[in-house]
């Protein structure tokens, strides 16, 4: 069967599930469990209209548990035992055994140094953007193109990089932008910039501020319209300069929706894994966590230490999400 027909008819199946599960759950509950007549249809029609929410939300809570709840109990019980003893609960071994090896603490260090410097360097880009953006008749087609690498996925995005970065022999055309401005400028040879220690980190970083600039802009876009005109009318008559408008009013104003960007970018970078996988494959001191714990599951096949470190990154992550879902929560309100 054409894939495209597999695609549609599984849409079309799915879709369809859920609406008969929906319909028919509903009609059980209130024709066969709860019916609303007879001398108890007061009290039914009450129960039936409590369990009705729970009844929604089943399917959600149920997937869930199954994809969600489930695979990290399973990594819980894999990271304190042995596949090679048949299972042995083997306690903290793993753990142990993955803080004496280099290339856990080498992934820990380049996992920092993301974390200092996309969140923020994205962050700062996105609401120069947003705030320069406004202040132009063609600021809407400025972001929609600052917006679009949203749309590549992150393997599509290291390749189009690594062409920037691509390197030919000395002597020869080069087609990386990089290297052709370098040795049009310097004169000197082409550069490998991903073999390169520490600073071939922020070549990698580069790709994932590219990408989350646009995500950043947008947001602090929308709060930046958000603040009211008055302050800012205020603030003018009161002989404020531009630069004292933005960094005094309007950045406070909006310093929770700056958090949410911030937090949010936080997250997507403790979970890379493509970038680095794509253009690298952690070699020349680029490891992370995430690529970490692929070569320890998918290449050494020690399922103790790549299930220990999938649980380093869960533990990394748990704070940062709690604390970003309580501020939407506090936002919304």
């Amino acid at each position: 069967m054409h894939p495209a027909i597999q695609g549609i008819l599984t849409i079309v199946i799915g879709v369809g599930a859920c609406v008969a599960y929906f319909y028919f759950s509903n009609q059980f509950l209130d024709k066969v469990l709860f019916p609303a007549k007879g001398k108890h249809a007061g009290r039914n029609i009450n129960r039936a209209n409590m369990i009705r929410p729970w009844l929604f939300l089943f399917p959600a809570l149920f997937a869930l548990s199954v994809y969600l709840a489930y695979p990290v109990l399973e990594t819980l019980r894999l990271s304190l035992t042995d596949r090679r003893l048949d299972g042995a609960f083997v306690g903290l071994d793993n753990y142990r055994q993955m803080v004496t090896e280099p290339k856990f603490w080498e992934a820990m260090r380049n996992n920092m140094l993301w974390l200092f410097v996309v969140p923020a360097m994205s962050t700062a880009f996105g609401l120069l953007v947003a705030q320069l953006t406004d202040r132009i008749k063609w600021g809407n087609i400025a972001k929609s193109l600052i917006f679009m690498p949203m749309a590549i996925s992150f393997v599509g995005a290291a390749v189009i990089w690594k062409l920037v970065y691509d390197a030919r022999p000395p002597g020869t055309e080069q087609i990386g932008v990089l290297n052709a401005l370098y040795v049009w400028f310097s004169g000197n040879d082409p550069q490998q910039w991903l073999t390169v220690p520490f600073w071939n980190n922020f070549f990698l970083m580069v790709v994932l501020i590219w990408i989350q600039t646009g995500f950043a802009m947008v947001i602090l876009s929308a709060a930046l319209r958000g603040i009211p005109e008055d302050t800012i009318e205020a603030a003018i008559i009161d002989g404020a300069n531009p630069f004292q408008i933005f960094f005094k009013i309007k950045v406070p104003q909006i310093k929770s929706t700056i958090m949410v960007v911030w937090t949010t970018i936080t997250l997507v970078v403790l979970k890379v894994f493509d970038i680095v996988f794509a253009m690298t494959n952690g070699q020349w001191e680029t490891q992370v966590l995430a690529n970490y714990m692929y070569d320890k599951l998918f290449r050494s096949f020690d399922w103790g230490v790549g299930s220990a470190s999938a649980i380093v990154i869960m533990l990394l992550v748990t704070p940062i999400l709690v604390w970003n879902v309580r501020n939407v929560r506090r936002e919304m309100r």
